[in-house]
């Protein structure tokens, strides 16, 4: 069974790898990877990480890694195909049935059908002959062409060939021949056909000069525009109507009369993530018609729900932060400015596939607003949709719009500078909920905190339930509305500033953890790199024990945790009197990454610690030691890129 490409990518980006290999292997957070011990050798501690964003597996050990699909196929010793119908099953995206229909991008093209030429006007005062009429002048009735002979074009090229007689076959176009179309060749051809139509309508010219398009843009962008001909789509392209239906750009009206479906209108090539053009959005230039974009239908190529417009386009030009907004003019006139790595949905609402495939592509999104109720009832939406989608690591701002204003005009009218800035300071996912809870609310009332609480506590049961999120976000809420300590947020950006002097790193982790003991997940690496002797060894071990068992509310969490490690109460209260962990109550956000990169450090000194006093007992160990600190580097690297 040949199983396209389209429909293999269709299956990974529905897969979620660490489900998958959940099943197999015990995995556990580490950071924003998961780890466990690895299924394809023996080993005691775990080298093994699947990477959820990049939905990719990777042995440090010995050096297995792939997809999800290349995971199954080793785990159980299968086949491609058997591999691709378990999945398949799993995530609805049907395979093709057999190797006849294997391809659904495939087309009949209809046989192209030999050119009627106009015989040559008679030169002078020579009439033409009875049997050989002006093209010009033959009515469409049939009826009153009984004399028209149709070998009259050849008579008249006879001369033509007369010194080669190959000549004729030689110049007969390959396209006459018929062959299978391909969707996606005719959709690219389209696409120039559109491009084409744009320097003939000073309309549609007009409208882009209006929208303050430059000419780079129109090209980088290949806008175009679709003429008022009802079937200019037939006309250009006569040998393909079948594939013109199956894409849905030929329509059928109630009395059966064929018409395009995009006339009159701005043409927006819709392009996926590899580039391909696989449909169109369409303007119309009279406000005054409804609806005024139109979008291609669904078909074997076009599926608007896993779709974004400007995706590729942003990864083109290798964006590193990424702004969903909501049209096409939108992510064109911020990419014209310099600001790549907005996307836009295709005329439906933001859903989960649209917010993970931009979580791929960074950890940190923001998603644009209308200040108006509209906009707030879309974020509350948003909210509910991606906050299942936030795992440690990921963040999500909210960039609410001025009134009456979208990213396009307000860019053109605070410039990039101020848009930047504007932009910079959209507010992080708990600032926009605890400012979205408390808007119709008096807070000052044990009632309105508790209607607040309540409405928290709906939203933050759709978070992944082990993710230290929710507990922070629980927290931060209750801290703000005066449950426990004032409320004084200190922002931090190097974690290891925080240290105080009669501490050390190790004690500090021990303190944010009995603070915060939720982060635990962040440095639960540090188990496989630290020794068995030291207190802070023994502190995770015992997080990992009770970790999964740790209360919601995060005051009782820190209680039971004390009461966990009381066999080492002299110890703790002597790091408790001397610790400082006040940053890591600045933000949900802030406590999360500042976490995560105490982590990293602590776990390169702990790598490059073994290596400089030789703790390793081959040279196959020192090498994985090495390649452990490179991939932490490398990820540090890419994470200092993204800020």
């Amino acid at each position: 069974m040949a199983i396209p490409q389209h429909t293999i990518d269709q299956i990974l980006d529905r897969t979620d790898i660490v489900d998958v290999i959940g099943q197999f292997v015990k995995l556990k957070k580490t950071g924003r990877t998961y780890s466990g011990c690895c299924p394809f050798h023996q080993e005691k501690s775990p080298s093994f990480h699947v990477y959820r964003d990049k939905q990719y597996f990777h042995c440090f050990g010995c050096q297995a890694n792939g997809n999800a699909i290349r995971f199954l196929m080793d785990i159980g010793s299968r086949n491609f195909v058997e591999v691709m119908k378990d999945l398949s099953s799993q995530t609805g995206v049907e395979l093709p049935k057999d190797n006849t229909d294997s391809n659904k991008l495939k087309y009949k093209r209809e046989t192209a059908k030999p050119k009627v030429v106009a015989a040559p006007k008679p030169q002078n005062n020579q009439t033409a002959p009875n049997n050989v009429k002006n093209l010009e002048h033959i009515p469409n009735d049939t009826a009153q062409v009984e004399h028209f002979d149709p070998f009259a074009e050849f008579q008249a090229s006879e001369q033509d060939f007369s010194n080669d007689p190959f000549a004729s076959f030689e110049q007969m176009p390959m396209s006459d021949v018929q062959q299978d179309g391909n969707l996606y060749d005719l959709l690219e051809n389209i696409a120039q056909f559109y491009e084409r139509q744009l320097p003939k309508s000073q309309s549609a010219q007009q409208y882009f000069k209006q929208r303050g398009l430059t000419a780079e843009t129109i090209a980088y962008w290949r806008l175009g525009f679709a003429p008022e001909d009802w079937q200019h789509l037939e006309k250009a392209f006569p040998q393909d109507i079948e594939g013109l239906k199956l894409l849905g750009l030929i329509r059928t009206s109630d009395n059966g009369r064929e018409f395009d479906l995009l006339r009159d209108r701005v043409i927006f090539p819709i392009r996926d993530s590899k580039g391909r053009v696989v449909g169109f959005g369409g303007r119309a230039l009279n406000d005054e018609i409804k609806p005024k974009y139109i979008n291609s239908p669904d078909s074997e190529v076009f599926h608007k729900n896993q779709l974004l417009y400007g995706l590729y386009e942003g990864r083109k030009e290798k964006a590193q932060d990424w702004l969903m907004v909501e049209g096409y003019m939108d992510v064109i006139a911020l990419q014209q400015y310099g600001l790549h790595g907005a996307v836009a949905t295709l005329g439906t609402a933001s859903n989960t596939d649209h917010i993970s495939i931009l979580f791929k592509q960074n950890n940190r999104i923001t998603i644009a607003f209308d200040g108006d109720a509209a906009g707030q009832k879309a974020a509350r939406r948003t909210l509910e949709i991606a906050l299942p989608l936030l795992n440690d690591g990921r963040e999500l701002k909210f960039f609410v719009l001025p009134n009456d204003h979208d990213p396009d005009s307000l860019i053109r009218r605070e410039g990039i500078e101020n848009f930047r800035r504007l932009l910079e300071q959209a507010p992080l996912m708990s600032d926009f909920i605890f400012a979205y809870l408390t808007r119709n609310q008096d807070v000052s009332t044990p009632e309105g905190k508790s209607q607040v609480m309540g409405e928290l506590k709906n939203l933050t049961e759709l978070l992944p339930k082990h993710g230290s999120f929710r507990y922070l976000l629980q927290q931060f809420f209750r801290e703000k509305l005066g449950f426990n300590r004032k409320w004084q947020p200190q922002v931090n950006n190097d974690a290891s500033l925080s240290f105080s002097t009669k501490i050390d790193a190790e004690e500090y982790v021990i303190a944010i953890l009995l603070n915060h003991p939720y982060l635990y997940i962040h440095f639960e690496p540090l188990r496989a790199l630290i020794a068995e002797d030291q207190l802070l060894f023994k502190i995770l071990n015992i997080l990992n024990v009770i970790f999964e068992d740790l209360p919601d509310d995060p005051e009782l969490s820190i209680y039971y945790v004390l009461g966990a490690c009381a066999n080492y109460h002299h110890e703790l209260h002597n790091i408790l009197l001397h610790a400082n962990v006040s940053d890591y109550t600045s933000s949900p956000e802030q406590a999360d990454k500042l976490a995560a990169d105490l982590s990293t450090k602590l776990q390169l000194q702990s790598l490059k610690h073994k290596i400089k006093s030789k703790q390793f007992k081959s040279i196959a160990e020192m090498k994985n030691l090495k390649l452990q600190i490179y991939e932490i580097d490398k990820k540090r690297s890419m994470t200092l890129i993204e800020e």
